[in-house]
């Protein structure tokens, strides 16, 4: 399902200055109030917020009240929180709005919870967004606040670095950070390697630098999470390694039951952001550092050598197993083939090589995170 929104949701790889003015005219439309089933109800396929509170911020008091679009991730916490099958809830949404309407109507009537909607005010008289149908535990981390908390541990680190490029999606928000002065050379694992996108054999560029990945969701759909990733200087091809994450939760005590706006303490808010200053300079130290680079790098090259005797046989094996697509799978095998490394460290370029052909930017940072996975099923399947 796809649907026009008026105002601006996601960026694939931007600037960070793009990012940061994107997120700013987030932040100053945003609207996040507490409903109960009184206050929401479903309008053909939009949600209509009645006599819920007005929102207070540095822009003023704004009128939450009106008519605001849904977008998938809302839908799925509608149909999450109401016990609406998803897929049935997508195919009202198409094909039948007027049981969209029904369905999410009867369920809500039927419900005596409270919940958060997360929404963004339309431009001028247009809908607004409804961007996420959320429990009211919901502890609130906009990414504007943790990108400027992040870039705060990063100038207490006291290390250059480098924005590889920036993502923003309805789900999540990512920025790739890369220190080009903690690198470490990998000849055994590029050495037979050549970028499928210039052909630049790996032998002669076999730097690898230390990263890392800031994301962070404010619509439910992950925690506030930096993870290791380490870039490779031949095709700028990055593996992030999951196992090493540090990860942040958003989850909070319930909303006041007076509340007329969803305010937690500016004393808890500052405790989260200085937890991630905290967490961006603290990962910084362990990641943006060359015994740990060269220990990760050790540990590819001992199990990238593995010869794969069939590759095709084994690359839809292993995409079958990570779920991915045909189409997915077809692109790993051509970029296997171009990369002309044909041994279980080719299987993980490929994937790698083909995440940064990806326009889903969700899509493309998943397939990064099974890079190593993939290695080490092609290292035992041969």
């Amino acid at each position: 399902m796809s649907t026009v929104v008026p105002v601006p949701l996601t960026a694939r790889n931007a600037g960070l200055a793009e990012l940061h003015a994107l997120l700013r005219d987030q932040h100053a439309r945003k609207v996040d109030v507490p409903v109960t089933a009184g206050q929401i109800r479903a309008v053909g396929t939009h949600l209509q917020l009645i006599d819920t509170p007005p929102v207070l911020s540095e822009a003023g008091v704004t009128d939450s009240t009106g008519l605001y679009l849904p977008t998938e991730i809302c839908d799925q916490g509608l149909a999450d929180k109401l016990g609406i099958p998803l897929p049935y809830l997508r195919r009202l949404r198409t094909h039948q709005p007027a049981l969209y309407e029904a369905n999410v109507n009867t369920w809500l009537q039927a419900d005596d919870r409270r919940f958060l909607l997360r929404g963004l005010r339309g431009a001028g008289d247009a809908p607004g967004v409804a961007r996420a149908f959320l429990s009211d535990r919901y502890k609130i981390i906009d990414n504007l606040d943790v990108l400027m908390a992040a870039l705060d541990g990063v100038r207490l680190a006291g290390v250059d670095i480098d924005i590889d490029g920036c993502d923003l999606t309805e789900r999540r928000m990512y920025v790739r950070v890369v220190c080009e002065q903690v690198a470490a050379l990998a000849p055994e694992l590029l050495k037979n390697y050549r970028s499928p996108f210039t052909g630049a054999a790996g032998a002669d560029n076999p730097l690898v630098f230390a990263g890392f990945v800031i994301s962070n969701s404010e619509t439910g759909c992950g925690a506030f999470t930096i993870t290791p990733r380490l870039l490779v200087q031949v095709c700028r091809n990055g593996m992030t390694i999951t196992a090493d994450a540090h990860r942040h939760v958003h989850l909070g005590g319930r909303l006041d039951d007076g509340g007329s706006a969803v305010r937690w303490s500016s004393d808890t808010q500052d405790k989260n952001l200085q937890l991630i200053t905290a967490q961006t300079r603290d990962a910084i130290t362990t990641f943006l550092d060359t015994d740990y680079l060269t220990t990760k790098i050790r540990e590819l090259t001992a199990t990238a050598g593995t010869e794969i005797a069939d590759p095709d046989k084994t690359i839809q094996a292993i995409t079958s197993k990570l779920r991915f697509t045909d189409d997915q799978q077809r692109e790993i095998l051509r970029h296997f083939i171009r990369g002309g490394d044909l041994t279980a460290g080719g299987v993980m370029h490929a994937v790698t090589s083909v995440a940064q052909t990806i326009d889903d930017a969700d899509t493309a940072h998943e397939m990064e995170a099974q890079a190593l996975r993939a290695l080490h099923l092609a290292a035992t399947s041969g």
